[in-house]
């Protein structure tokens, strides 16, 4: 569900016939640096920079320090915020995405408008070709930014020498308003920081035999991952698409909440889709096994354990030895959790129950929900957390279930918490759909999950991928706490 944008309307024609003269005069009097051959450039992924004009000694400066996407990218007077600060993320092949360290959006030739003058602007990281700029390095000691999509460089408009002077994309003609000093400022990547993905809703998070892995929504017809052997390396790794259902009628659209499970030494993903990229009421939960011993894959498709009914955000509890599915479903206006009998990991056995309805008022904010259930263990209990009220809404949030019985079954054996355990707070909106995962050294639980920036923002794209460690009350209760705010250090995982 990425939503289409506008293209973005080049203004001011005053610069085409000023550049073409300027190149001429300069060509033929031999002081034009003729463009060179783009390389990839020795910048460091690891490095925030500052990146100065040579032609005013300004700096790109991402307008009002907005964290909304479409955002104008700009120049400005350094004072070093983190509006102006970047850094690069290796897409492959010599092309790099500038992320912006305040939004963790990246640079975007807006629209995908081929066109000079085009709008610069920050957008979610989708890896597309027009966030993707080559870094060539000029014999002066600058750089000048090609974007892959457009073949044109990054270029301060129309010769401005002013603060606010918008930037935008022009043909390649080696001046000084294309040419770019890298200035590091403190901090670094391997900072363990939130977000770790900018379009990163419904994650799933686990380490592995020396990697963390992270999957996340895509809403079309792929499953991807990414790994890093540092939780902060999740935010630059590159995507790898582990299983694609283009041309697969019954659930080539709209993929969600990925979640990946080793049972009995073999890992198994399920995830939601179904028959639309715009009508949801074919999303079911389908299985695939990887035929790795990573959950990498590759992966084969494994089946559609409920294939007559509706029912998304699939994960799996064992307990007593056996085991069981959670799962979301619709009974009359409440969307509830339910929980089924499996006799493997891809095939139900006997008929559902569930084991939470929206009752509280705070699980009924925009929509009576109850979805995305995911299981924590600790001390010998069972938790099961899940997401309460509409994601369209400021108020999606985490609640908790407790399994105080011994049969997961039974609904009379769960206990609900009558508070959320995580919710708005410190400029995140809507947190929930999460997952835990241990640290390396099997220590630690923390908490994997989703926020938006913006009260107005809601189930789209905009949400990001953020992590916070779980720590337990004198009475083994799980606190997961406000969620952490944008840009705070966090200390990395135990053993890591």
């Amino acid at each position: 569900m990425n939503p289409s944008r506008p293209h973005g309307l080049p203004r001011g024609r005053t610069r085409t016939w000023l550049a073409g003269l300027t190149t001429a005069v300069l060509v033929a009097v031999g002081l034009v640096a003729l463009p060179q051959t783009a390389a990839r450039a020795a910048v460091d992924t690891g490095q925030w920079y500052v990146i100065q004009s040579v032609h005013s000694g300004l700096v790109l400066d991402i307008t009002d320090v907005s964290h909304e996407p479409g955002a104008l990218l700009q120049q400005w007077d350094r004072w070093d915020g983190e509006g102006q600060q970047f850094r690069f993320l290796d897409s492959g092949n010599g092309y790099y995405r500038i992320q912006a360290r305040h939004s963790s959006l990246v640079l975007d030739v807006f629209g995908r408008n081929p066109d000079n003058g085009a709008d610069i602007v920050q957008w979610q990281d989708l890896d597309g070709t027009n966030q993707q700029w080559q870094i060539r390095e000029n014999s002066d000691g600058t750089v000048t930014f090609l974007n892959r999509f457009s073949g044109k460089a990054l270029d301060l408009y129309d010769f401005a020498t002013a603060p606010g002077a918008r930037i935008s994309q022009y043909d390649d003609n080696g001046l000084a308003v294309q040419k770019w000093q890298l200035v590091p400022v403190g901090g670094d990547a391997s900072t363990l920081t939130n977000p770790l993905r900018a379009n990163g809703a419904d994650p799933w998070l686990q380490y592995w035999d020396g990697y963390y892995y992270l999957s996340t929504t895509t809403w079309d017809s792929t499953v991807i991952m990414r790994r890093a052997t540092t939780l902060a390396g999740l935010s630059s790794a590159p995507d790898q698409v582990v299983w694609d259902d283009a041309g697969v009628p019954s659930r080539c659209c709209s993929h969600w909440a990925p979640e990946f499970h080793r049972i009995d030494g073999t890992w198994y993903l399920t995830y939601t889709s179904g028959n639309s990229q715009t009508n949801f009421d074919g999303q079911k939960i389908h299985v695939l096994r990887s035929q790795s011993s990573t959950p990498m894959g590759p992966y084969e498709f494994m089946g559609t354990p409920m294939p007559n009914r509706w029912n998304i955000d699939g994960s799996y509890l064992e307990h007593g030895g056996n085991l069981y599915m959670l799962y979301s479903e619709w009974i009359g206006p409440d969307q509830t959790n339910r929980i089924i009998r499996m006799s493997n990991p891809w095939t139900v056995v006997g008929a559902p129950a569930t084991i939470s309805t929206p009752t509280h008022s705070w699980e009924t904010q925009g929509a009576r929900v109850n979805e995305g259930a995911a299981v924590l263990k600790h001390g010998g209990r069972t938790f099961v957390s899940y997401s309460a009220s509409s994601c369209n809404t400021p108020d999606y949030k985490i609640g908790l279930l407790e399994l105080t019985g011994s049969d997961p079954m039974n609904p009379g054996h769960w206990t609900k918490s009558p508070q959320p355990a995580m919710q708005q707070g410190n400029g995140v909106y809507g947190p929930g759909h999460n997952g835990f995962f241990k640290s390396p050294d099997g220590t630690e639980d923390w908490i994997v999950y989703h926020g938006n920036t913006s009260a107005s923002h809601g189930c789209g794209d905009t949400r990001q991928t953020r992590v916070q460690k779980v720590t337990y009350d004198a009475n083994g209760w799980p606190v997961f706490g406000a969620p952490v705010p944008t840009g705070q250090a966090l200390t990395p995982p135990s053993g890591e």
